[in-house]
């Protein structure tokens, strides 16, 4: 009988396993780089591993030469100026706020205003220049003589207290900190979101029309555990300002998933509604592939499940919203990141070689933001597209660009 059992658990670990290390088609396997039998990614003009951008899904110019120009001077003026010429309605104001808000949540990780003991790291309150128990003032890293990272989102903060831009950028900030600085449901991850709450309320009185502060907010009900009602009433402040908004949908999405505060049944239901009311052209019809990429499981024992009518109906609806989406729809990345994961695993390698020449070279977003380093974990899906691809009779050659 132990026999048996033995026999069943390698029969399963097998059917884990596999899949990873030999694909049937061609016999797909990773090999080192630099092996005669390894595919090249860089002979199709993929940019490098390390060359890989991981703020953003997909380029925005106008934004990056902000953020360098704010990093390096430490001069807000020209983040303000950037979100106050911005459409407040568009995709676009509420990616450049995440990404404004994240690069100073990673400048406060990497240069921390206070290397104090342990287990007191300190959190800049960048709202008032004020600070309680153990938060500090940013003060300058000795070491390299600059301040303390986010620094210039506090000079803002502080010299511009009715910039709605800045309201919006610092609430997102908190958000953001909260989730990397803090486990959640623990009494100081509820008080920066308690913060956050507050503040998403001054960005909305700073600027009415605008949904980028109810958005912000929905992370702020996921982590404090709205009630549904309370949910739907914050979820109708930013339908009635942009109801075909995708990243809106995106951040209400996650509080309907079953790891929060809904079920997979109610997270479908969503996402399946939200792809039905879609205009035409809209990005929504693919909002079914993120439903279906937040109740994946964590291991996979069903044999051919990526070829299966569930997953093939949400990837033939996210490649029918690509087809039909404006070139320019700022989105676009997003859905197309996503794809490629499902396309390789449906080891769909054509179709996900035409995702990856579009957006290669930016990582900053989902599935690959899941993971601790977003570079790593695309170049392998990559490499496994490059070389299905290849083992399918493709090349550099065949490729439309």
């Amino acid at each position: 009988m132990e026999i048996l059992w033995f026999l069943i658990a390698m029969g399963l670990l097998a059917a884990v396993v596999v899949p990873y290390v030999r694909r049937r088609r061609g016999g797909i396997r990773l090999v080192a780089p630099g092996s005669p039998d390894a595919a090249d990614p860089a002979a199709y003009g993929f940019a490098r591993q390390e060359e890989l951008d991981v703020r953003l899904p997909g380029p925005d110019q106008d934004l990056l030469d902000v953020l360098d120009l704010v990093q390096r001077t430490q001069d807000w003026r020209a983040a303000s100026q950037l979100l106050a010429g911005t459409e407040k309605e568009g995709e676009v104001r509420w990616q450049r706020v995440q990404a404004f808000a994240g690069a100073a949540s990673l400048e406060l990780q990497e240069r921390p205003p206070h290397q104090g003991g342990e287990g007191h790291e300190g959190r800049v309150d960048l709202r008032k220049g004020q600070h309680e128990g153990p938060y500090e003032e940013p003060r300058a890293d000795a070491a390299a003589g600059r301040p303390a990272g986010g620094a210039w989102l506090r000079a803002w903060r502080s010299e511009a207290p009715e910039d709605a831009g800045c309201a919006a950028v610092y609430a997102e900030f908190l958000v953001q900190q909260a989730w990397r600085s803090s486990s959640s449901g623990t009494d100081e991850f509820r008080i920066i979101l308690e913060e956050a709450r507050t503040v998403c309320g001054e960005a909305a009185l700073a600027a009415p029309g605008d949904p980028v502060p109810y958005i912000i907010e929905l992370a702020v009900a996921r982590g404090l555990g709205y009630s549904h009602e309370q949910f739907d009433q914050l979820w109708a402040n930013v339908i009635d300002r942009a109801p075909a908004h995708m990243g809106a949908h995106l951040a209400a999405l996650h509080y309907w998933c079953e790891k929060w505060h809904g079920s997979r049944q109610e997270a479908e239901r969503f996402a399946t509604a939200a792809a039905a009311r879609a205009p035409q052209g809209s990005l929504l019809a693919a909002l079914p592939l993120f439903a279906l990429f937040e109740h994946l499981p964590e291991v996979n024992l069903v044999r051919g499940f990526y070829e299966g009518e569930t997953v093939t109906k949400a990837v033939e609806g996210a490649l029918y919203a690509v087809h039909a989406a404006r070139p320019d729809d700022p989105m676009l990345a997003h859905v197309r990141h996503l794809l490629v994961l499902f396309l390789v695993r449906s080891e769909r390698w054509a179709e996900a070689m035409n995702q990856i020449v579009r957006v290669d070279g930016h990582v900053g977003a989902l599935p690959w933001t899941h993971d601790g380093d977003p570079a790593a974990e695309y170049a392998v899906y990559r490499a496994l597209a490059v070389a299905g691809y290849e083992a399918n009779g493709g090349s550099p050659a065949t490729l439309p660009q």
